[in-house]
């Protein structure tokens, strides 16, 4: 296991960390619980020690299974959390005054909560579920931030960057007062790289790295004859021609590079960790299986060059959550 620098909180993270999404069991469909913590158990044999949870996932269910697995271990695993909207709006629209969305007694009520669902003293990286700019100077969320760390309730502050929107956290990255970003980076979606990453490297600010396989277009899987159960926000994600699109420019890289189909996840991940600003990248990960493919990865070998620059026009922005 690769271990690279989270910012300035100085933390040395895994460079393949958890996304622990799907095992709250909302939106994703087929996780189950035993499942789940065998997979954690596993990446944390491996030498991961960064899990990203939420108190959404599942109703804070993603939480308390995170909770008993870094409870029961000897090693150390840091572990982020975020606060959901106030509003429950995702992503966040403009022109709202952050105290709809995180007021400061909110920001503290849902901490405790995170905190008692997974029976730890102190939050690693506290974040922001979604956010905007804009809130950059109004409400008093900061205030309550301020005083959460000054009680030692949560050690770090980030930011989930709204979906496709990496510029719109540069105004607050500017300010020093954040101390990481999660963005969706991935061979399709290549604009963090832009302003953001720079931004990120000149302020120290750590960035992880979300959604690094498309919701599973660049795991090679998806064709135009999958389906989802229902209930699965993948419905909507891949709705219509989406599937056959992501199936053509999937087999487009493919053969770009020579690599086998089976491939591609791999791709995927060595492409985001090939940039020197990222700090670790968490894939979902629901199963044994899933996590020995992905910790294969962090072995600290990146990409090729030659490579990496092959994958620069296969850039793809856009919004399938829209």
């Amino acid at each position: 296991m690769n271990y690279r620098r989270l910012g300035k909180t100085g933390l040395e993270v895994s460079e393949v960390g958890y996304g622990a999404w799907g095992i709250g069991k909302s939106q994703w469909l087929g996780a189950e619980d035993d499942e789940s913590l065998r997979a954690l158990n596993t990446a944390i044999d491996f030498g991961l020690n960064f899990i990203d949870t939420a108190l959404a996932y599942g109703e804070g269910h993603s939480e308390r299974l995170v909770g008993q697995v870094v409870k029961e271990r000897s090693e150390t695993v840091y572990v982020a959390t975020k606060i959901p909207p106030q509003n429950g709006i995702w992503p966040a629209p403009d022109g709202l005054h952050p105290d709809e969305t995180f007021p400061g007694e909110y920001v503290r009520e849902c901490t405790e909560r995170s905190l008692q669902n997974l029976s730890l003293d102190a939050i690693d990286v506290q974040q922001f579920h979604v956010w905007s700019d804009e809130w950059v100077g109004q409400g008093d969320w900061l205030e309550a931030i301020e005083e959460l760390k000054e009680e030692g309730k949560i050690r770090f502050f980030g930011v989930s960057i709204n979906d496709h929107q990496p510029t719109n956290a540069i105004e607050l990255i500017e300010t020093g007062v954040v101390d990481t970003v999660q963005v969706i980076y991935n061979v399709f979606d290549q604009s963090p790289e832009d302003e953001l990453f720079p931004a990120c490297m000149q302020n120290d600010i750590g960035v992880i790295v979300r959604v690094p396989f498309d919701e599973g277009a660049l795991t090679g899987r998806i064709t135009p004859e999958t389906t989802f159960e229902s209930g699965d926000f993948r419905n909507h994600y891949f709705r219509g021609d989406r599937k056959t699109e992501v199936y053509d420019r999937v087999r487009a890289i493919v053969s770009e590079l020579g690599v086998d189909e089976g491939e591609i996840a791999e791709v995927a991940l060595r492409y985001i960790l090939s940039h020197p600003a990222v700090s670790t990248v968490i894939p979902g990960m629901r199963s044994v299986r899933n996590v020995e493919r992905n910790m294969a990865v962090a072995d600290g070998r990146g990409m090729p060059e030659d490579q990496a620059q092959r994958l620069k026009h296969h850039r793809w922005v856009r919004n399938f959550y829209a």
